[in-house]
């Protein structure tokens, strides 16, 4: 099973955020959404750059998120990574609260692999970035962006991706619930019409 940046624009527009029509979908799937430019380009805070007037996440936080999604998502998920890219850099668009609390999580993160493992996390086998989100808690916190960092990696990592996985056409698959947004039934009722459902 593959996940596809259009299973990606699928959830964004789940959520909210505008993709517009087929060229701004190719833009969105390769650069990010565009922001409005408010003249600072330098964005000293350390986790999100700028480029060509596009946000993006920094790419060591980015590289996080997609490594924590090949644990997160069953084996049987191909494509991930642009998947999560494409997602993470859509759903950040107009909420800088979210935007910073994924790149401190995941800078947190980051760093306690480096002290407790001698290596990033994203460098780490899959096996052992498992283990360190259990060490941490992450596996049973409860998901709040502003306690402790199990709780904030529940929220901002764990949480988001699965999120973004399982709501997606392709991950929606897994469990059953492919159906169109606000349409009950799944694909097949969808296609049969609503006089399907009335006759069981």
């Amino acid at each position: 099973m593959r996940l596809s940046r259009r299973d990606a624009l699928a959830v964004l527009a789940g959520v909210g955020v505008s993709v517009g029509g087929g060229a701004a979908l190719g833009e969105l799937a390769t650069h990010g959404p565009p922001v409005a430019d408010d003249g600072d380009d330098d964005d000293r805070d350390g986790d999100v750059g700028r480029s060509d007037g596009r946000q993006r996440v920094d790419e060591d936080a980015l590289g996080v998120l997609v490594a924590a999604a090949e644990v997160l998502y069953p084996s049987a998920v191909e494509g991930h990574e642009r998947f999560v890219e494409t997602y993470v850099r859509g759903r950040i668009r107009s909420d800088p609260d979210h935007r910073a609390g994924v790149a401190a999580a995941a800078a947190e993160l980051d760093a306690i692999a480096r002290d407790w493992h001698g290596e990033a996390f994203a460098s780490l086998a899959p096996e052992t970035r498992d283990r360190l989100l259990r060490d941490l808690g992450v596996d049973v916190a409860d998901p709040d962006p502003g306690g402790a960092i199990s709780a904030r990696l529940r929220f901002f990592v764990v949480n988001d991706l699965l999120y973004a996985l399982y709501t997606s056409p392709t991950g929606g698959e897994l469990i059953g619930t492919e159906n169109p947004v606000g349409y009950p039934g799944g694909i097949g009722s969808y296609r049969r019409g609503p006089e399907a459902l009335d006759d069981g």
